[in-house]
């Protein structure tokens, strides 16, 4: 290679340097600096390993939670379902679902009423089983079905666990409002969630909707924040304030199963 030749590479190499990176790339580089799937990071970690600006890093991870490529969790940022899934299939929600079967299965018995088990994925809320009588016909979901997380009782009842930023980049990726889907009152939703939190995340609805149906949801709650939550549907008037204990033991129970699977 001539002199002048290898001047001009050189040249070349600097300036791709200091080209600035892509939005692909600047992704790439955090979603590479989680190094595993049981890696749990700070924002400071993030920052550090990957060089970007802290308000950029911030930015972008908002974008990657609102896609479900990344969760943020209590104990820092973690890897979402859709890459975790990339990774090794459906593992998480095959685990949840096995540690829930039985006590859906139990809880519908006991009240004859249709059960239903969530977990979040971005901005929705996706239904994992549906068990239920005569009653589950009229009660309009069905396994695999998404929701709108910040409309089902099911996805609320996770919401309010995550924190407001997180909630507020899910709810932006929300599609453009229609008649039927009006746009999300952030406000209105916060102070919602405030209620839930409140009430140890049980969510109610006395029946006061267009279907006549009443409705009480809670949280699974693992040791990162909700992992799924667990509702119970029937035909209004139904005492949902009576029924509330019940499915919170039945998250409860869930989350220690989910535990030993662990």
């Amino acid at each position: 290679m001539s002199a002048s030749g290898g001047v001009l590479e050189r040249a070349d190499q600097e300036r791709a340097e200091e080209r600035p990176l892509s939005m692909v790339e600047r992704m790439t580089t955090i979603m590479v600096s989680f190094g595993g799937p049981s890696a749990r990071l700070s924002l400071e970690d993030i920052q550090d390993a990957t060089g970007l600006p802290r308000s950029t890093a911030h930015r972008i991870l908002n974008q990657l939670i609102a896609l479900d490529w990344v969760r943020h969790t209590s104990a820092g940022y973690a890897l979402g379902s859709r890459a975790l899934g990339l990774g090794g299939g459906d593992a998480p929600e095959m685990d949840l679902r096995a540690a829930a079967s039985e006590t859906l299965r139990g809880l519908h018995l006991e009240t004859g009423l249709v059960v239903h088990l969530g977990v979040l994925e971005g901005a929705d809320v996706r239904i994992l089983d549906k068990v239920g009588g005569a009653l589950a016909a009229r009660v309009p979901t069905r396994v695999g079905v998404r929701l709108p997380a910040a409309r089902a009782l099911v996805g609320k009842a996770q919401l309010a666990f995550l924190p407001p930023e997180d909630v507020d980049a899910l709810v932006a990726l929300q599609p453009a409002p229609t008649p039927d889907r009006p746009r999300i009152d952030l406000v209105a939703l916060h102070r919602e969630l405030v209620r839930v939190r409140a009430r140890a995340g049980v969510v109610l609805d006395r029946g006061r909707n267009h279907l006549r149906l009443g409705c009480v949801a809670a949280p699974i709650i693992g040791p990162d924040g909700p992992c799924g939550g667990i509702s119970l549907v029937g035909a209004a008037p139904i005492d949902v304030e009576k029924l509330a204990p019940l499915v919170v033991r039945a998250t409860r129970v869930v989350a220690h199963r989910l535990a030993t699977f662990r």
